[in-house]
């Protein structure tokens, strides 16, 4: 990863925020900028260097990890030692992500320092991927997908939920996942109408469908997929329903290229879905960013009018959720080009029926 070259183009958008320095809290960007992947760290931005302020705990990490930047090692207290600093400045800014215990040691520590708040600022250097991270995002989404199929044809009725999110967390270790991406999704029956449904102690029974949405962390990055399968032979309604969400999805995919808004891939998907009379059944937006964290900027929403840039990562994952039936959800990652998606995510989507 070329940090010096990451920390320069946040230099650029610093000027034109007309801020002397940024004050970086998010441990994700962070990564991002440094290297660093310590659980405690503040990292302080100007024209002229870049400092990362951490304790003794991190000290042989940090001396591996960091590139472009310089370690500075305290006792204690990275946030108050850095926010001592911009005493120096006359405007600092500070990421949004801040929170208010944040905020108020640094107006404690800025003294006579103006400070100003920035919104995505690191964010949508994060925006574009490199093709080092797309190497790494299509390493992870690969694991990620060979960790279900490993699973898959162990699903049957009477596993409960958790057993099922155990298996796939364990095979994504097994594969080399440094952990999952986020709390494994494993919901059966009328529990897979709930599009976030945590993975429950309730057992899957027969005839029934069940929503799997699961992500790996590979070499920091991250991957996210969502699969459909049914236990035993579907009924010709949860077929139908399922062909909607799938043709909804290839729509929204083949919306995708540089320069579309969000809102646009995001029609693509839900219009199709109300045409089919079940637009009241679509509760969330088409997709989003994906990359360090699982959930990035933007998001593919009916009023996000972001145009989408070449080399963007996202995800495309429409669904149907009818309360007392189920859920049907089908969820991939793509990189944006300037003529179309590339999808990597490379497991079938048809709906499993065992």
């Amino acid at each position: 990863m070329d940090h010096p070259a990451r920390l320069d183009a946040l230099r650029l958008r610093l000027a034109a925020e007309r801020v002397e320095c940024l004050l970086v809290t998010s441990l994700p960007n962070i990564f991002y900028l440094s290297g660093f992947t310590g659980s405690a760290g503040v990292l302080l931005v100007d024209e002229g260097r870049s400092i990362l302020f951490t304790d003794g705990r991190y000290a042989l990490q940090a001396a591996e990890e960091v590139h472009g930047s310089r370690v500075v090692i305290l006792r204690s207290g990275a946030l108050k030692a850095a926010a001592r600093r911009l005493g120096r400045y006359r405007c600092a800014g500070f990421e949004a992500s801040a929170d208010c215990r944040t905020w108020r040691q640094l107006r404690e520590q800025a003294g006579a320092c103006r400070l100003r708040l920035l919104e995505n600022v690191v964010e949508q250097l994060r925006l574009v991927k490199d093709d080092d991270e797309l190497e790494r995002i299509r390493r992870s989404v690969a694991l990620n997908s060979r960790a279900f199929q490993q699973t898959v044809k162990r699903i049957r009725p009477g596993l409960r939920e958790v057993e099922v999110a155990a298996e796939l967390e364990y095979h994504m270790r097994l594969l080399g996942a440094e952990r999952p991406a986020f709390e494994t999704v494993v919901a059966g029956g009328p529990r897979s109408a709930m599009p976030h449904a945590r993975a429950s102690a309730r057992r899957l029974g027969e005839n029934e469908v069940v929503v799997l949405d699961h992500g790996a962390i590979l070499s920091n990055y991250a991957s996210d997929m969502t699969r459909t399968v049914h236990l035993g032979a579907a009924s010709r309604r949860a077929r139908a329903l399922f062909r909607v969400v799938l043709e909804a999805q290839q729509r929204a995919v083949a919306a995708v290229r540089a320069g579309a808004a969000c809102s646009a891939v995001d029609r693509a998907a839900r219009e199709y879905i109300s045409r089919r009379g079940l637009g009241r059944y679509f509760t969330h937006s088409t997709g989003h960013g994906l990359g360090i964290e699982v959930h990035e900027i933007p998001r593919l929403a009916r009023r996000d009018k972001t145009r989408l840039p070449a080399g963007a990562v996202i995800t495309i994952e429409p669904g149907i959720y009818i309360p007392g039936m189920g859920g049907f959800r089908i969820e991939d990652v793509v990189v944006v080009r300037e003529r179309g998606a590339e999808v990597l995510t490379t497991t079938p989507r048809a709906l499993l029926e065992f």
